[in-house]
């Protein structure tokens, strides 16, 4: 099967989803979360840093999870291009952890 190359808005996207999940992640291990969201360290290290832009929507779920973050709020930020809500509306929740 031929993969269909990601377009210039996708990859950004997937940029800024790896933004808005290491800014939650806050001090916390890539360690740590990937433990808690039952995924390798690596994987999380990937998405974090655009390298793997469309990750599977359960992987996602799992680290928004794991940090604390409502993904009404991950959803919010993704749909701003300019990617400004990352650094506001991004926070974890004071019981995650």
């Amino acid at each position: 099967m031929v993969r269909v190359p990601l377009s210039e808005a996708e990859r950004l996207r997937g940029e800024r989803l790896g933004v808005a999940l290491r800014g939650a992640r806050g001090a916390r291990s890539m360690v740590a979360v990937a433990a808690d969201a039952g995924i390798s360290v690596e994987t999380l290290r990937k998405i974090e840093t655009g390298r793997i832009p469309t990750p599977a929507f359960f992987t996602v779920m799992a680290i928004a999870d794991a940090v604390g973050l409502p993904l009404d709020d991950l959803r919010t930020t993704l749909a701003d291009p300019t990617g400004e809500a990352a650094d506001t509306a991004l926070s974890p929740r004071a019981d995650a952890g």
